[in-house]
């Protein structure tokens, strides 16, 4: 039961069509209530414990079954999301900024690490032919560095960095 509900994201897994997308979705609004909390600190704390807590449910939800990665297990999205928010929630807790006045940013971490989880570039997809629990939750955590750097680079086109 307690297994059902972190990798389901309280069912948000079993939404479609879709489901991943709707995990990445649901990740949003709980990655700004935790940056609103805590920041940028709480938000990588909450990352590896909702890193730490999928690779268990999902380890418990696929045990015995043929289907290592099952569609309705999205807590892989939500902390795969989170890791591509992270930029955003550093430069808003360090800079002092709303973390909602970087919309842009937000709309660039969604779409890329949509992108990078379904197409599964290099690593990405190397660790989700890994075929267990560590790997479910390992290719969204690179999906999401990915995503992650590009949204970097993207703030720094942006806000001029790269043109000096």
């Amino acid at each position: 039961m307690i297994a059902q509900m972190i990798g389901t994201v309280c069912g948000v897994g079993h939404l479609r069509p879709a489901p991943g997308t709707w995990g990445s979705a649901a990740a949003l609004p709980l990655g700004w209530a935790v940056h609103v909390i805590g920041g940028f600190p709480l938000l990588v704390v909450a990352t590896g414990l909702v890193f730490a807590a999928g690779w268990w449910a999902t380890a418990r939800m696929t045990a015995g079954q043929e289907d290592h990665d099952p569609s309705e297990i999205v807590v892989d999205e939500v902390a795969g999301q989170w890791i591509a928010l992270a930029p955003l929630s550093y430069a808003a807790w360090d800079r002092g900024i709303d973390i909602l006045a970087m919309w842009p940013g937000w709309v660039a971490a969604f779409v890329l690490f949509r992108l990078f989880d379904i197409w599964k570039p290099l690593w990405v997809g190397t660790a989700d032919r890994r075929g267990d629990a560590l790997g479910v939750m390992l290719d969204d955590v690179i999906a999401g560095a990915m995503a992650a750097v590009v949204v970097l680079a993207l703030a720094a086109l942006a806000h001029g960095v790269l043109m000096r």
